[in-house]
């Protein structure tokens, strides 16, 4: 079904770790556990305050309900995603979807 900014999809499901990058001083990314959440089936995702639903259209993730209630995401991939200002701007925020061979 087409959208405005695109057809409709769903986010891969899985756990996406957040973090923002690091400096030449520190790790290569700083880990922001409070931002973490897991996608569950359908446009449901979870986080340790409780569920909520997303959309997602086009290149970007809408969470309309539950804890990250109007919080924006950008998919890069299919793993990664980049936190969206209420502008639309991209912030340093990323989350990048935890797999087997990634160190989260």
């Amino acid at each position: 079904m087409a959208e405005p900014n695109g057809p409709a999809f769903t986010v891969r499901r899985g756990e996406y770790v957040c973090e923002m990058p690091g400096t030449a001083l520190t790790a290569a990314g700083l880990r922001r556990p409070e931002e973490d959440f897991t996608i569950r089936q359908g446009s449901i995702y979870s986080t340790s305050e409780g569920r909520g639903s997303y959309l997602a259209t086009g290149d970007e993730i809408h969470m309309t309900t539950g804890p990250k209630r109007g919080e924006r995401f950008r998919r890069v991939s299919e793993n990664f995603l980049r936190k969206l200002t209420s502008e639309g701007k991209e912030t340093d925020l990323r989350c990048i979807r935890r797999v087997a061979n990634n160190r989260y």
